[in-house]
């Protein structure tokens, strides 16, 4: 036990230690210690997560209350053996209308997608060439794959574009990446440029769309239907526990994708399905998601103006989304500052090292279409001593 307590000690020494929290939800507020605060670090993008009417409609949906007796709190086994249930059917069938798509694969979560996709599709002659930043489930995944790997400088496409020239005619396959807007910086990937450096060197495109599914393109599918290159997209996977407000992940590929995965995705096939209640929630939410324009409209308003607002007091921001880094470069003080803002009724949690590089500590502000202006300008009030 000692090696095991001498680790946590470090961790308390270096200011990173986590500890599970036990916040209340009131809509966009979050209360904690006796303390209610505007909740600015949930992944719940488009506040459906809160929105208590839109549950209470669809548990009053016609087809749910015909159906809720075949809606049970678990699925009790995998989909292999009885955890199919028609809502998975349904909700895949839904998934590939709505991307266009050949096929999609519904999974448990995205940390199970990329944990299990990758390890599945490539061998030991091949090669997955990632983005430095991909999210700690892609690098586990490729740990977890017999292939070669290489990661290149985040978002240097130059830098990718000659590991391709070098190494491509070496391997049998190779893969590429990354994802669509990224979880910690909050920046965009180039897809124009990505497809043309896969179709230049005969890759596969792997596209994490875990934080645009719901927030980008016309009908909230993601950063790759705002560029209308879905079909250009080998692999696009993408989550439902964000912006959509429920639990999974997807894969949208070709049906022999598909089927190759159900029969060697270890993820999957040896995992307890979704409940299916969960995968009709789900489903109700993307029947709705095409509707949700000015919610997306003011989650990307009010996502400019804090970052406008942010450089003109001079803090450390980056990012072209939602997601807000602002960067403390340590530590102690992300910790002090973060506790700073939720006293003054903003709930902003620091991200720390090792989560991100060393030296490259913040505080992640995930904001939703709930968020005012006047709440912007009242953040930025606070923010001004610190720079000062």
């Amino acid at each position: 036990m000692e090696r095991y307590k001498e680790y946590l000690d470090t961790l308390v020494e270096n200011q990173a230690i986590r500890k599970l929290r036990n916040p209340v939800f009131q809509g966009n507020l979050i209360s904690e210690k006796q303390r209610e605060m505007l909740n600015l670090s949930s992944n719940d993008y488009l506040g459906l997560g809160c929105d208590r009417t839109l549950w209470k409609e669809f548990t009053q949906s016609e087809e749910f209350r015909e159906d809720s007796e075949y809606f049970p709190g678990s699925a009790c086994s995998s989909r292999l053996l009885t955890g199919n249930h028609s809502a998975y059917i349904s909700l895949e069938k839904k998934l590939a209308t709505l991307y266009g798509s050949e096929a999609a694969l519904v999974l448990n979560s995205g940390y199970h997608a990329n944990l299990g996709i990758l390890p599945a599709l490539a061998f030991k002659k091949d090669l997955i060439i990632a983005d430095k930043l991909v999210h700690a489930s892609l690098i586990d995944g490729i740990r977890l794959s017999f292939a070669d790997s290489v990661r290149y400088t985040h978002n240097d496409l130059d830098r990718l574009e000659s590991i391709l020239d070098s190494r491509r005619n070496d391997y049998e396959h190779v893969f590429i990446v990354t994802e669509s807007i990224f979880s910690m910086d909050g920046d965009c990937s180039d897809l124009p440029r990505l497809i043309a450096l896969k179709k230049k060197y005969a890759a596969f495109l792997y596209l994490d769309e875990a934080h645009a599914v719901g927030v980008r393109g016309p009908n909230g599918l993601g950063l790759a239907e705002e560029w209308g290159c879905i079909a250009e997209i080998d692999f696009l996977v993408g989550t439902f526990g964000k912006a959509i407000a429920s639990q999974g992940a997807f894969l949208i590929s070709s049906g022999l994708i598909k089927e190759y995965l159900v029969n060697t995705m270890r993820p999957l096939i040896y995992s307890t399905a979704l409940p299916p209640w969960n995968l009709k929630w789900t489903e109700y939410v993307l029947d709705h998601l095409s509707s949700m324009k000015e919610k997306r409209r003011s989650l990307h308003s009010v996502s400019n103006l804090l970052k406008r607002r942010l450089g003109e007091i001079g803090m450390q921001t980056s990012g072209e989304s939602h997601i807000v880094p602002i960067y403390m470069y340590d530590n102690e003080k992300a910790v002090r500052i973060s506790e700073y803002f939720r006293e003054h009724g903003f709930y902003v949690l620091p991200i720390r090292s090792p989560t991100v590089p060393p030296g490259s500590e913040r505080l992640r502000i995930s904001l939703n279409a709930s968020v005012t202006p006047e709440q912007i300008e009242t953040f930025i009030a606070l923010c001004k001593p610190i720079t000062e």
